[in-house]
């Protein structure tokens, strides 16, 4: 049996799910070490590696990646609380709002928590006393995993080979992302909010509002998450 050493890696740095997580990153051309900050930031708290399976967000958001029933039917399924396939659509998620956005992490990352690349979203005060935005928040538990700082959007970084497959650096994420398609399991239309900012461990930190009627009724018909 051969042995994923970004999944091993990943798991001694206290990532739970990491086979999962490592393969929906592959799958999806992700950094790792990205993907499983966002399961930290969604379902695991400031200072913590690892997400948890769970329902949080009043009973709305479903998973790891705490994927929102109120706007995608994957999160209505049993599917959402399988770690693979949780891992996968979030990840699937992320690589598309990466295309949408040029590459620019922030963005993507702002887009997936909040439906607008430009919105502080959920924030969260850290043990230092830091309140950081959704997208920085996300950003610091990415450091705190790989050890090194992220590279800016601009940075077209060539990809880090970590094993046999080839795994995008942070700031080589659109340039990955453009070699997918659109993941399949967008939804249509764009809709709101994928991640609830609620999980079951909780998180000191509030929900910025969102104009969802905007959202709507943008003429970009941009993919709200």
């Amino acid at each position: 049996m051969s042995i994923d050493p970004i999944a091993s890696r990943l798991a001694e740095n206290g990532v739970a799910y990491a086979p999962q997580i490592a393969r929906a990153a592959r799958q999806n051309g992700l950094d790792p070490d990205l993907l499983a900050a966002v399961a930290a930031q969604e379902t695991g708290g400031p200072g913590s590696n690892s997400g948890h399976n769970v329902v949080g967000d009043g009973g709305h958001g479903h998973g790891i990646f705490q994927i929102d029933d109120r706007w995608h039917s994957f999160a209505s399924t049993p599917a959402a609380m399988d770690p693979a396939s949780n891992a996968d659509y979030a990840a699937g998620m992320l690589s598309g709002l990466l295309k949408r956005y040029g590459g620019s992490v922030h963005a993507a990352l702002s887009a997936y928590n909040s439906g607008s690349p430009t919105a502080t979203g959920t924030k969260t005060r850290w043990g230092d006393g830091s309140d950081l935005g959704y997208a920085d928040s996300v950003l610091r538990h990415y450091r705190q995993l790989s050890g090194s700082p992220v590279l800016p959007d601009s940075a077209q970084a060539a990809a880090v080979a970590e094993s046999p497959a080839e795994v995008a650096s942070v700031g080589a994420l659109g340039a990955a992302a453009q070699r997918y398609p659109p993941p399949l399991a967008l939804p249509a239309p764009p809709l709101p909010a994928l991640a609830s900012p609620g999980a079951a461990h909780a998180h000191p930190f509030h929900r910025q509002p969102t104009d969802y009627v905007s959202l709507f009724t943008d003429d970009t018909n941009e993919t709200d998450s």
